[in-house]
């Protein structure tokens, strides 16, 4: 068969209008965005922001009827189209409700039916009443630690004073303090482990810039990262920096190799070399490569001297003499499954020419995910280019502008979190909130420490999406019926919203007003409501504003300001800070008025950045922050704390599951979930016009070689069923040679839409990767996810056509 891409990353909003309008299916297009406008209608534009990037919208007669990016020549907003859609989506939640029989008999009422069961409209008033009440009780019977919270930094709206995290920390610090989650799903095993070996999360770094790897740069070497799809979203505005520059860099020339089971976009529009290792694998090919380095003669002992600590007891572990088992390219080969010629072709590329190992976060979202870093990092030292213009590693160039050249633009800041409480409760990890609540009183071990799981009561869920982001769905429904309480503030009834007791409806960034920042300071933008709250939707801040005042504390919430005076407030403070470093910005008025992003100059000083270049010009004056002050290779705190599923130096641990351990037998194909091209995960999902670019035969994608479909007699755009002993879902077959054999694809954040609602382990018709993939931790030192280790099988779907029906609200709502 022939290969075809499994993606489009040139799939501009022209293309899709030419081709909609050439097929004679703009009907697909929401109706608003191509209504005629009369003479005598009353339009208005406004600037506001998506995930993708900022945008502009027109509204005519108070009704938002398009949107597009800025600047759409430098960065194309594919998402910007379809954001009328997002806001007059069928899924929104119009108003507060609660769970019929929570609103009859109160906490703990027939929890068995949470996720199936009506919902009845009660009114603001009522609806915060009773989280007040809750709130009170639970605290004074169980305490504070009994309510969990998840300050989600990955579902969440934009700006800097309704950002849904910041007014639940402010709302929180003033009751005390809740049970709340540290680290993350994104980054949770790199973030907790780098600390300990360079002294830095690295993923969230400052990066070396792309001007110096453009410059000095001969291999790119991309492991398991994918930025023409990742630069597309971000946490914070996206200008477009980092998409620019791959585009530069792609038409540069260098030698550009892909490492990873799936031929990505990237992969595609670099015309990358192409290398698909077994999915989990990776560690065990770098030690290949480090093996052939060693062997060659060619590790950097000058730089090993020099910048680590612990390479010579990491060698004996290296070269067998520990275990038996040197880590020659021959043994990376029994593992991975790639030749060893070719490990050490590339082996010996990266140290003779000017190199960049550049990876992203999906590694380490995998069984024993602290050890590919870790190990980058060593054969980056091994190889001995870290600190050196253009050169060394990178875990944060998968992030939008990151590398990009910095402004000059001052911090703005977010609301007030408060005062933190004296004895607040101990934070869990974010991805073991599940092994929590099912077991309170557990001790687990995390980071060095111990923590005891709280009895958890109730769960207050500020905007996120946890029923769809968390691991191993049928698990988690189980959880959820065990608190008295669950409250969810949303835009829409995603399966969170549907487990929930009491749901409290959020507007989107389109209908509020806020201000925000790029990551690299370049420019201040303005969030301009473009409409007003459809319904009965609230922002965050007046959300919290409300709950506040039924708790009695508004006052001590609001600072006496509204949120609109805060947004003045935070542009103010920048304007102050702007002024001390001799840079002068206009007035809030005017900025507000003007109603686009406030542009700064950009830092020429920092062009030619490199992520550790002042530590290896002077490594006694510009230390790391680890113990030692060196990269270290062989780590004793990590080695004190005695954990036989992270040891003190990088291992090749064998994954509980991966296609060679024995349950490949049963389950032979290995599924990975990436992050979806039109999407924020499981945002937007809910439109439909979105949905109809990528969706196969209704269903989410997954992504099949084309002998593992032949296999199974699995053609292109049938309908299939995957399925593992956690749980099974549908999903429309997209058949390509651009994965390996032995590995299916299914994007992450699919909406859950089980057969039978609430049920653990009912089919999900839609394409949801999470019930497949199991809750379990990295490992006793990060307790991060597992989202890429799973092993599947695979069917051509038989039975009746089930529609897909995740979008839409309970009955009634």
């Amino acid at each position: 068969m022939a290969n075809k891409p499994n993606n489009h990353p040139r799939f501009t909003r022209r293309k899709f209008m030419k081709m909609t309008s050439a097929a004679g299916i703009s009907g697909a297009l929401p109706p608003l965005m191509s209504g005629n406008v009369m003479a005598h209608d009353i339009e208005s534009s406004s600037f506001n922001f998506s995930w993708h990037g900022p945008v502009r919208t027109k509204t005519v007669n108070g009704k938002l009827v398009s949107a597009e990016g800025f600047n759409p020549e430098f960065h194309d907003n594919a998402i910007a189209p379809f954001l009328p859609e997002y806001v007059y989506s069928k899924s929104r939640i119009k108003y507060p409700m609660v769970r019929k029989s929570y609103l009859e008999n109160g906490p703990g009422a027939n929890r068995e039916a949470r996720g199936s069961e009506d919902f009845v409209r009660v009114s603001w008033e009522k609806a915060t009443s009773l989280i007040a009440g809750e709130l009170k009780r639970v605290i004074k019977d169980h305490g504070n630690a009994s309510i969990l919270t998840s300050i989600s930094s990955a579902y969440l709206t934009s700006g800097r004073i309704n950002y849904e995290g910041a007014c639940m920390s402010r709302f929180a610090n003033l009751m005390g303090g809740f049970t709340d989650c540290v680290s993350e799903y994104s980054t949770g095993a790199a973030q907790t482990i780098m600390p300990h070996i360079t002294g830095s999360t690295d993923v969230y770094a400052q990066q070396t810039s792309w001007k110096s790897v453009m410059d000095n740069a001969e291999v790119i070497l991309f492991w398991a990262v994918d930025p023409i799809k990742t630069l597309q979203a971000g946490f914070s505005p996206n200008m477009g920096f980092g998409l620019d520059w791959m585009r530069k860099i792609a038409k540069s020339g260098k030698k550009f190799i892909m490492i990873d089971p799936q031929r990505s976009a990237t992969a595609i529009e670099f015309g990358a070399e192409w290398i698909a290792p077994v999915p989990n694998t990776d560690v065990a090919m770098m030690l290949g490569m480090a093996y052939a380095l060693q062997e060659a003669d060619l590790e950097n002992k000058e730089f090993l001297d020099e910048y680590t600590t612990g390479y010579k007891k990491f060698l004996p572990y290296l070269l067998g003499k520990t275990d038996g088992i040197a880590k020659t390219p021959e043994w990376a080969e029994s593992v991975c499954q790639i030749k060893a010629d070719k490990i050490r072709e590339i082996a010996h590329l990266i140290a003779k020419k000017p190199s960049l190992l550049l990876t992203g976060w999906s590694l380490q979202r995998a069984d024993h995910g602290e050890q590919p870093p870790w190990m980058l990092v060593t054969l980056a030292c091994m190889v001995g280019q870290i600190g050196l213009p253009g050169c060394g590693y990178s875990m944060g160039h998968n992030y939008p502008d990151a590398g990009a050249d910095f402004g000059t633009a001052p911090t703005v800041p977010y609301i007030d979190y408060g005062d933190y409480p004296d004895n607040p409760p101990m934070m869990i990890p974010a991805s073991r909130t599940t092994d929590a609540i099912l077991n309170p009183g557990k001790v687990i071990d995390y980071n060095g420490d111990k923590i005891t799981y709280p009895d958890i009561k109730m769960i207050f869920n500020e905007y996120g999406n946890p029923q769809c982001r968390h691991q191993e769905r049928s698990k988690m429904i189980n959880a959820w019926k065990k608190p008295d309480t669950i409250v969810t503030h949303e835009i829409c009834w995603t399966a969170s919203a549907w487990m929930a007791d009491i749901v409290l409806p959020v507007c989107t960034a389109l209908e509020r007003n806020d201000i925000d920042a790029d990551s690299v300071g370049t420019t201040i933008t303005p969030i301009k409501a473009a409409i007003e709250p459809e319904f009965e939707s609230k922002e965050p801040f007046v959300i919290f504003t409300e709950i506040a005042r039924a708790l009695g504390i508004e006052e001590e919430f609001t600072m006496g300001k509204t949120a609109m005076e805060l947004i003045e407030d935070s542009y103010g403070t920048a304007r102050k800070r702007a002024k001390n470093t001799g840079i002068k910005m206009p007035k809030f008025s005017e900025f507000w008025e003007k109603g686009e992003p406030l542009e700064f100059a950009i830092d020429k000083s920092m062009s030619d950045f490199v992520q550790h270049g002042d530590f290896r010009n002077d490594p006694l004056l510009e230390p790391l922050g680890t113990a030692s002050g060196k990269i270290e290779i062989y780590c004793k705190n990590i080695e004190k704390m005695g954990y036989a599923d992270c040891g003190p130096h990088p291992t090749w641990y064998e994954p509980f599951e991966y296609l060679g351990s024995p349950l490949a037998k049963s389950f032979p194909l290995h599924m990975v979930s990436p992050h979806p091209r039109y999407r924020m995960h499981s945002q937007y999902n809910q439109c439909e016009s979105l949905r109809d670019i990528y969706n196969v035969a209704g269903h989410e994608p997954v992504t099949i070689n084309s002998q593992d479909a032949k296999a199974r007699n699995i053609k292109d755009g049938d309908v299939v069923r995957i399925f593992n002993d956690r749980g099974q879902t549908l999903a429309g077959a997209k058949v390509t040679d651009n994965i390996r054999p032995n590995v299916i694809s299914l994007w992450e954040g699919g909406w859950y839409d089980p057969v039978e609602r609430g049920v653990a382990g009912s089919l999900c018709k839609h394409g949801h990767a999470n019930a497949l993939v199991k809750d379990k931790p990295t490992s006793s030192l990060a307790q991060s996810c597992n989202a890429n280790t799973a092993l599947v099988q695979i069917e051509k779907y038989t039975g009746k056509e089930l529609p897909v029906t995740a979008f839409d609200p309970p009955k009634g709502a």
